[in-house]
């Protein structure tokens, strides 16, 4: 999964490029309709499992917590025709939209950047400004920046709770399948799950030490959030409503085949 995602046209904010720029946010989350997930950050476990199945996806080096969002690769089940969000609560990586950190050419310095294709993006005094006259920050980018950097401790936080997973081996492949009115199968694939057995087996004194940093807790709201694919094929399906009677849906994650039991 890519940092960027929905970003198109990232550059660095400055006085010089910026003054005159002004941005419009809030209420429109079109920007957001064709990715079907997008990276949490573990203090956001609590909020988003109420209605968002959180899973684990990366490689073999590296993993991130996201929400899935739709049933299939380029749809956003939360994000309503009129292009506000359909759920509670809006992921701070959406929230953080259309402002991003990123590294500078050596990877020492993280520089703010906005993409300017964002359609909020203007110079006609339309939301907050992000210079004042003087070319000075206003506090509208003050407060962005502060909440930038906040994301980016949480952030990083969240990768020192995803790297004890993994060295504990505790994730697992998964696939999230669903059964639709129409009788058609849809699978949802490519992410991982905390292994209940696993967790099991833990040391007592690793999970003293998942249970002091929160961390253990983090992995029950996850792992409970996981009913809520069946949800979202609700969501899936009444998405495409023809105007008849709802049926049954159904959802189920089941362990991906290996090379062992395929």
């Amino acid at each position: 999964m890519t940092q960027l995602l929905f970003y198109e046209n990232a550059v660095p904010v400055s006085s010089a490029r910026h003054k005159k720029m002004s941005v419009r946010t809030g209420a429109d989350y079109k920007f957001a309709e064709k990715v079907n997930s997008v990276p949490l950050t573990a203090i956001e476990f609590g909020q988003a499992a109420i209605e968002y199945p959180i899973v684990f996806t990366g490689n073999a080096d590296t993993v991130m917590p996201c929400a899935i969002l739709g049933a299939t690769a380029t749809k956003n089940l939360f994000v309503k025709p009129d292009g506000s969000w359909g759920g509670k609560y809006v992921p701070a990586f959406v929230r953080r939209y259309p402002f991003v950190f990123a590294q500078d050419a050596g990877g020492k310095q993280l520089i703010l950047h906005i993409d300017e294709s964002f359609e909020g993006c203007n110079e006609k005094d339309r939301g907050e400004r992000l210079f004042d006259s003087d070319g000075n920050q206003t506090q509208y980018l003050k407060s962005v920046l502060t909440f930038l950097q906040d994301y980016q401790q949480r952030f990083n936080r969240t990768q020192l709770f995803c790297k004890r997973l993994m060295e504990l081996d505790l994730l697992r492949p998964m696939e999230a399948q669903f059964s639709l009115p129409s009788g058609e199968r849809q699978s949802l694939s490519g992410f991982q799950t905390v292994d209940r057995e696993k967790l099991k087996a833990v040391s007592n004194e690793d999970l003293g030490k998942m249970m002091r940093t929160d961390e253990l807790e983090c992995i029950y709201l996850h792992l409970g959030s996981l009913r809520h694919f069946g949800s979202l094929a609700e969501r899936f399906s009444l998405d495409g409503d023809t105007g008849e009677e709802p049926q049954i849906i159904t959802a189920e994650t089941v362990e991906e085949p290996t090379d062992e039991n395929a």
